[in-house]
């Protein structure tokens, strides 16, 4: 028997068997986080939690209240913009929870790529990072483009007409002119970010300081001279507004009147462009290695910067909407116009200033974690490992943030900024949404020895669940009934192995069911809604099935070790925030993805060609395995978290 054996692995079909289970096994790797051997000069901690409160707020608070909730409110959900920021905070909230948990267990640079390559797998983690550093770069082209344009129109769009006249673009999809102003500024704060993260933290915080005095000013104008009726609009409204325009195509769609103009779809549609300005938070989970106190402050830090971007997008939409009717703002300036509507024309000088610093904090927030997770990809091998050199002397990733601070400067030079909203929507949404299926899944594995400190805890955890484990063995198999009983109801208290995969094949049938559900409500909600026998009963079956599969994963234990911060209501937090950031997604258009799908195509040709075969986890795969108590011994973490 062990000859035939041998002699069938010996045979080309066995060969090529066994090459596709090693190369998918080196899809799904994971690394533990522990400091790599070899690296003297690491990233410096001096960032205290104020200093991540500010980079948090400074990177949110940008484009989307001085330019987005213009366009949002105009053409696509009118009054019903607070709303829209509502739902758009909501997805945030929950996806900034998973993030605060991720944060205590993982202290290090990387943020949701470390988190996916921790839990998930090498593959799904270069995905992560690749669509992270794809958000980071749009939206720090984006806000140049933005930080530009409030210049121009402080000099009445003087630069813009000399720019299109000496320097047009005739190339489809690209701005109508090269962008100098965004390109020398993308340049000048690449080399203030060369300098340090407590430099630039510093003048993060001097912008953020500025920019929520200004809109604390907004807030109160516009509830002062605000008019409750431009959220309660007539059709009459409508014709005196045509009749007193002398161009009808200065108004905005009219939409139906009151509150919500543009119906629930419109809602829909301003929530999915509105999460765009709730971009910002998970910097802060990049700076894991930089900050003073992580388990501590990155959990602070990502619920207060939330809570205070939200208050803020809150209030300065609704006093916008407030001060003029929807149809009559200013898509490129809405507040400076605003405030002339209202007879305040002097005020504008205020909000223009005010936008300037915020625009320079979102800047400087969007440029800061992009060098970092390209850092933490090239140390680990999948990007080019030059990437990963740091400055003796300033501790920051040079290379990456010169390299970082040049691509973004190249595509706000190029781009429009109504053209990359969406498509860094969709990079940041998949990316929250694999954070929340790996706090969903880590919570419930035996085994995660993350740090070193918490040796004793998981000694004892191993030890009770190997005798629980040993004793189910001794049980014998009953039939299906059986198999569900102790699905539902298991004996054990603490997580083993099979629990451990119980809840990862549960989790991901749960993410496709999910999907297929969010795609039924994208594309057919009026079949849906109006009762159509044939997806009435698609979607009821779903919902069963998400219903009885995530009340299995409920019903497994957690691992018991304690951590400063933990996500509450698993497993429904964690599902929540997938179908929601599933549904908004499903929300962008078929050319969005388009871009999305050749940005990813890229990728893979980057990682199946270098980064597959440099990675870290190639060389230990390589040398001989360390058993579990070697490991406990050596305090070196177990690689098999799921």
């Amino acid at each position: 028997m062990m000859i035939i054996i041998l002699a069938s692995s010996s045979t080309p079909s066995g060969m090529l068997c066994q090459h596709v289970r090693l190369f998918g096994r080196k899809l799904v790797r994971r690394r533990t986080v522990e400091p790599r051997e070899g690296s003297e000069i690491g990233l410096a901690r001096c960032l205290s939690t104020l200093d991540l409160v500010a980079l948090g707020v400074g990177s949110t608070l940008g484009a989307g209240v001085y330019i987005l909730a213009g366009e949002v409110a105009k053409e696509k959900a009118g009054p019903a913009i607070v709303i829209c920021f509502l739902v758009a905070a909501l997805s945030s909230v929950l996806s900034g929870l998973c993030y605060a948990e991720f944060g205590t267990r993982v202290p290090c640079s990387g943020s949701s790529y470390l988190y996916s390559y921790v839990t998930v797998g090498q593959l799904c983690a270069f995905i992560t990072g690749w669509t992270l550093i794809l958000s980071y770069v749009i939206g720090s082209a984006s806000v140049a483009r933005a930080w530009s344009s409030t210049i121009d129109s402080l000099t009445g769009n003087h630069i813009s007409r000399v720019l299109q006249g000496s320097f047009s673009l005739h190339v489809p999809h690209l701005a109508k002119y090269t962008d100098f102003i965004s390109l020398g500024l993308v340049l000048l704060l690449t080399g203030l970010l060369v300098l340090g993260a407590s430099e630039s933290a510093l003048v993060t915080k001097m912008f953020t300081s500025v920019n929520l005095l200004v809109l604390s000013f907004v807030i109160l104008s516009g509830f002062i001279k605000g008019d409750l009726h431009h959220w309660q609009l007539t059709q009459q409204d409508y014709e005196e507004a045509k009749s007193g325009s002398n161009d009808t195509y200065s108004l905005g769609p009219l939409g139906s009147g009151g509150f919500i103009p543009f119906g629930f779809d419109g809602i829909l549609h301003g929530a999915a462009t509105c999460f765009y300005a709730f971009v910002g938070f998970d910097c802060i989970a990049t700076a894991g290695e930089e900050a003073r106190n992580p388990q501590r402050s990155i959990p602070l830090g990502i619920v207060i910067s939330l809570f205070i971007c939200f208050l803020a997008y809150f209030g300065v939409s609704a006093a916008l909407t407030l001060m003029v009717p929807y149809y009559h703002i200013d898509s490129d300036s809405p507040l400076p116009q605003a405030f002339h509507y209202v007879g305040w024309a002097s005020a504008k000088y205020v909000v223009a200033a005010g936008t300037l610093c915020a625009l320079s904090s979102s800047l400087l927030g969007s440029m800061f974690p992009m060098p970092r997770v390209i850092y933490a990809m090239a140390e680990d091998g999948l990007l080019f490992r030059g990437l990963a050199r740091i400055h003796a002397r300033t501790h920051t990733p040079i290379t990456a943030t010169i390299v970082s601070g040049t691509l973004a400067a190249f595509m706000a030079f190029f781009f429009e900024l109504s053209d990359l909203v969406d498509l860094m929507s969709i990079g940041t949404l998949l990316t929250y949404s694999l954070v929340a299926f790996s706090v969903l899944v880590l919570r419930y594995q035996p085994d995660q020895v993350l740090r070193k400190n918490e040796k004793m805890e998981v000694e004892i955890i191993e030890t009770k669940s190997e005798l629980q484990a040993s004793s189910l063995e001794s049980v014998p198999e009953a039939g299906t009934s059986k198999t569900l009983k102790s699905l539902c109801y298991p004996v054990n208290t603490i997580p083993t192995r099979k629990s451990g995969h119980t809840v990862y094949g549960c989790a991901l049938l749960l993410a496709l069911l999910l999907t297929i559900l969010c795609l039924i409500l994208a594309h057919w909600p009026s079949h849906l809604f109006s009762v159509d026998p044939v997806f009435t009963t698609v979607a009821g079956l779903l919902l069963l099935l998400i219903l009885g599969i995530t009340f299995i994963i409920w019903r497994q234990p957690q691992n018991p070790i304690p951590l400063r911060f933990k996500v509450p209501a698993l497993p429904v937090l964690p599902l929540t925030s997938i179908f929601v950031n599933t549904y908004l997604m499903m929300q962008m258009t078929t050319r969005t993805w388009a871009q999305f799908g050749i940005w990813m195509v890229i990728g893979f040709a980057i990682y199946f060609g270098y980064g597959i075969r440099h990675s870290v986890e190639e060389t230990n795969d390589q040398q001989p395995p360390v058993s579990s108590s070697q490991a406990l011994d050596k305090n070196v973490p177990s690689a098999e978290l799921v």
